[in-house]
């Protein structure tokens, strides 16, 4: 005799997330199997998302994206490698670790055992705690790992197909690892080589930073005419500019050859 089903008066969603989501999960659904040969495998190269903030409607798109993919190559029969990690090293981090607990950090100062950041945190840079390199790196684990948690919690409520036993982490000891290995090997093969390059600069860091780490805006400028005297002695040729101080790498001036101005 099968168990008496009643219909409620009025449909709900309420707590539909966390039940499925705790079902799938002890039913291991989205949970990848190495058995399968490498012809099986659909492989997805999740990028991490930056652990720096609050995660916002943009990466709900974005991974909604990727987690239909993963789906439709589940239906196709593969069996589909589809991780989740978090992009928690790099200047992102350290910027968020200063502006949240109030310090920065110093390599100078020595190591404080049991150290707590202020209460609240002062106004300027330049007015935070300095505190040690290992003081600094601890509380950038520390918010990572409460980042990381509040990430984790979102993409499960949105229902995303991801094996959460395969989540890894940019800062983790093996990630450092891995990364530190292949670097070998990529110089054991000849691929690594070192030269000089232009690079863009943080100049509170004073480090060298990745163009995806800047943020554009608008900014009031202005025309400067520059005057070039010409070999000749024929006068100058003017030219405005709104980046003056680029004059040091201009090594030509070019003119159409149909501007009878250069003629």
């Amino acid at each position: 005799m099968s168990p008496a089903r009643s219909v409620p008066d009025k449909p709900s969603l309420e707590g539909l997330e966390a039940k499925w989501g705790a079902a799938w999960e002890d039913q291991g659904t989205y949970r990848f199997h190495r058995t399968k040969t490498r012809d099986e495998v659909y492989s997805i190269d999740t990028p991490p998302p930056t652990v720096s903030g609050s995660l916002h409607v943009g990466h709900v798109f974005s991974y909604t994206h990727t987690d239909t993919i993963a789906r439709y190559q589940r239906m196709r029969g593969r069996e589909v490698f589809y991780p989740m990690g978090w992009d928690d090293n790099g200047l992102p981090t350290e910027r968020r670790v200063e502006n949240h607990y109030g310090v920065r950090c110093d390599p100078a100062v020595a190591y404080i055992e049991g150290y707590q950041p202020p209460a609240t945190p002062e106004k300027k840079r330049q007015d935070y705690d300095a505190v040690g390199r290992r003081n600094f790196v601890e509380l950038c684990e520390q918010l990572a790992a409460e980042d990381e948690e509040v990430f984790e919690q979102l993409w499960r409520l949105l229902g995303l197909s991801i094996d959460w036993s395969h989540t890894y982490s940019t800062v983790s000891l093996r990630t450092q690892r891995t990364s530190q290995l292949a670097f070998v090997r990529n110089l054991a093969r000849g691929e690594a080589y070192s030269s000089e390059a232009p690079s863009l600069w943080d100049t509170t860091f004073q480090t060298a930073v990745a163009q995806a780490e800047l943020e554009d805006r608008e900014r009031p400028g202005a025309y400067h005419d520059l005057a070039f005297h010409r070999t000749d002695g024929g006068g100058d040729i003017v030219i405005s500019t709104t980046r003056p101080e680029l004059l040091v790498s201009c090594v030509a001036l070019v003119a159409h050859p149909d501007d009878e101005r250069f003629k």
